[in-house]
């Protein structure tokens, strides 16, 4: 009998042992679930999956995605992010400013990864880029505000033309203010005057794009926000069919037919997200991970919506360029 009981007792003292090792193992097992808050699946969101593909991840293997897209309804943002934090993701990536504000209201403490928001420190995601300090970190899409009058600058030199140019705004985005004043100050160094155009829904476009052509407008500089990326192709026609040469904040607006644009590859800033969600899988905490800035912007013009607009590029332009699209 006394050795039974000690055979006993021995038993659960393993079983003891063995069940923080079996819960360990169980999670050392477990797949990692990411969150993805966007609009829709992109050539943005493409990139991120590719850079995942390229670390070594496959989609229900050893990572599953919970894609929550809003698809223009970005009034349904808080709801989808709310799921995710129900379910207990491992990371959010919230490519850009509303999305990451959404998330950043539903959590904080799940890791959050951007990529494409042009200032998180003016945004209040980060305390600063060195050391963001909080449950966030990723990637900017401009090196500054600056970025805009650049904008303006190329423009006004692929059309030297231009004498007046609409600004698209939409005044929900609370970097717009910084970008207006950086356009302004660009305009008058270079001679033209600058006009703010807002548009707050998809709507609106249209009548905005027929205000700008009535009140004289030569040209529109597009400023970065969601609504436009998701809405590039139509602007892109709106602005063929109202004659107006339109320098875009989007790679992708060009390819669907836009004139030229000044902008950081957004499916490799996207790419460059997985890293950020690698390491967070990984062990590190956001808060160590210091932003990235892009050291490379494209300069890219469609010959074709030139030819449609009726212009003429200049060769000096032609050669600078990233890319010509024929």
């Amino acid at each position: 009998m006394r050795l039974r009981g000690i055979g006993l007792l021995v038993t659960l003292a393993v079983g003891l042992l063995a069940a923080p090792l079996a819960a360990e193992a169980q999670q050392a097992g477990r797949v990692p679930r990411i969150g993805v808050l966007a609009n829709i699946r992109s050539p943005a969101t493409e990139g991120f999956e590719r850079g995942l593909k390229e670390l070594g991840y496959i989609e229900g293997k050893n990572i599953i995605i919970e894609w929550r897209l809003a698809e223009g309804k970005f009034d349904r943002l808080p709801d989808l992010a709310a799921e995710l934090v129900r379910l207990k993701v491992d990371v959010i990536l919230a490519p850009a400013t509303p999305y990451v504000q959404t998330a950043k209201n539903a959590t904080k403490t799940i890791p959050i990864v951007f990529a494409l928001v042009p200032d998180p420190v003016a945004a209040g995601f980060v305390a600063g880029l060195g050391r963001p300090g909080g449950n966030i970190t990723g990637l900017t899409s401009t090196a500054g505000p600056e970025i805009v009058g650049k904008r303006l600058e190329l423009l006004k030199e692929t059309v030297p033309e231009i004498t007046r140019v609409a600004v698209l705004s939409n005044p929900a985005d609370p970097l717009a203010v910084a970008s207006l004043r950086d356009m302004q100050m660009a305009g008058r160094s270079l001679g033209v005057q600058v006009q703010v155009v807002e548009v707050r829904d998809p709507k609106e476009l249209d009548g905005a794009f027929s205000s700008i052509t009535k009140q004289g407008g030569g040209g529109v500089v597009e400023l970065a926000h969601v609504m436009f990326y998701a809405e590039r192709k139509r602007i892109a026609e709106l602005a063929v069919k109202n004659r107006l040469p339109t320098m875009y904040a989007y790679r992708e607006s060009v390819d669907a037919g836009g004139f030229v644009c000044y902008a950081a590859n957004f499916p490799d800033l996207m790419r460059r997200a997985a890293t950020y969600v690698d390491k967070i899988l990984k062990g590190a905490k956001p808060a160590d991970l210091p932003v990235e800035q892009p050291t490379k912007f494209e300069f890219v013009i469609n010959l074709k919506t030139a030819k449609a607009l009726g212009l003429t590029i200049p060769q000096s332009i032609l050669i600078r360029a990233d890319e010509v699209i024929q």
